[in-house]
């Protein structure tokens, strides 16, 4: 079995017992090797990257900050990256400037419970800051 399918089918089976785990009816991990979970509001994205053996995780936060908001709002954001995200932090898209919260994070040697970890951050944060950045930026 190549590295990249031993990836793809790792990461397949934590999407999985994550969701059998809290009775939540999902779609598996796609050929692509992209899964999603919801938690409030908020959208992961969880992307097993096989051929670069990463694990990214994305949940969108905001749309593009208008570009008078967006000098005050990037420096709070990365210091709320350093203090109050936990392994996830704030990056912009490079192409739409939505705001994502996003964790990186090396598929060698991921076990189950990190990875449970992770998405649980990542969605309870992004659950937080969709909802602060909406009403802030509205």
């Amino acid at each position: 079995m190549s590295e990249d399918r031993r990836y793809l089918d790792l990461v397949a089976g934590y999407l999985d017992r994550f969701a059998r785990e809290r009775n939540l009816s999902m779609p598996p991990l796609g050929p692509d090797g992209v899964g999603q979970v919801q938690r409030g509001s908020a959208v992961v994205s969880i992307h097993a990257l096989a051929d670069r053996g990463v694990l990214l995780l994305l949940a969108r936060v905001a749309p593009a900050p208008a570009p008078d908001r967006a000098a005050a709002l990037w420096p709070r954001l990365l210091e709320a990256s350093f203090l109050q995200t936990g392994d996830a932090a704030f990056a912009r898209h490079p192409k739409t400037g939505d705001v994502y919260l996003r964790i990186l994070r090396s598929l060698d040697q991921l076990d189950y419970e990190e990875f449970e970890d992770l998405v649980h951050t990542i969605a309870t944060v992004a659950d937080e800051w969709d909802d602060k950045l909406a009403r802030e930026l509205a």
